[in-house]
């Protein structure tokens, strides 16, 4: 694991998951003088059985951390925000389970970033591959929009997303890419196989480098005109359609 600059969550489920995940390293806990509620009592609990020290402060001081945001009481500090080797991924891989990963080509968006590691936990995603320049860091936002849900699935960043693409080609993956233009649609394809999916960025899409890298280009299928989804919403009707297909399987 690597090590970044601590940061700050904030919010009741979000601290809540964060301790029940052994992952997330926590140095303290910040709660509102006063708060009495079945949750913040759980948190309470939960910082108690994992030994975290849980701080009582004044309501402005939460303020001063994270600023006039809906805290709902607690802050929590985590001292350090961690990911995986991608080396150390690729040597626990069982391919025979077609394990789905996703790779996120340069989204910089907070919430969008946090909305996928919350669908990618939900649909069980195997990782999350991130680049380390020109995407969003793992704050306290992505933390928020991903409901606690980050960490739950590993995160593994990488310097050349071309690099890591041709190194998991190697390895036995097959990597589709969303593209509005191309002839065939999620809907049709087979994804029983171990699946590489690829989401581009908000603004300008998947690079073409990459998409070129791509086995299959695949596009979602739209109506009324509608030129396209964001993101995280894309993100989520394809690996729900990856489930539905290997589910209808078994």
């Amino acid at each position: 694991m690597s090590q970044e600059e601590s940061t700050l969550i904030f919010g009741i489920h979000p601290v809540e998951e964060a301790l029940k995940n052994p992952s997330t390293g926590i140095d303290k806990i910040y709660l509102r003088e006063g708060s009495r509620s079945t949750a913040h009592q759980r948190i309470f609990e939960l910082a108690s059985t994992n030994k975290v020290p849980l701080i009582q402060v004044p309501g402005r001081k939460l303020n001063e951390l994270v600023g006039r945001v809906n805290d709902q009481g607690v802050v929590a500090q985590l001292s350090e925000i961690s990911y995986t080797e991608l080396e150390d991924y690729m040597s626990t891989l069982d391919m025979s389970s077609k394990p789905t990963i996703v790779l996120l080509s340069e989204i910089e968006d907070t919430h969008n970033f946090g909305a996928i590691l919350r669908t990618a936990a939900a649909a069980g995603t195997d990782a999350i591959i991130v680049p380390k320049h020109r995407q969003a860091p793992v704050n306290a936002v992505v933390y928020k929009t991903s409901a606690g849900t980050a960490g739950k699935v590993p995160i593994i960043r990488v310097t050349n997303i071309n690099q890591t693409v041709n190194l998991l080609k190697d390895a036995g993956f097959w990597f589709t890419g969303l593209d509005s233009d191309a002839p065939d649609d999620i809907w049709t394809h087979d994804f029983d196989y171990p699946v590489g999916l690829i989401i581009g960025s908000e603004g300008s899409g998947i690079r073409k480098k990459t998409l070129e890298l791509c086995d299959f280009r695949l596009s979602i299928p739209m109506q009324n005109n509608v030129e396209s989804l964001n993101a995280s919403v894309s993100a989520a009707v394809v690996l729900y359609e990856i489930s539905r297909k290997r589910f209808i399987k078994k």
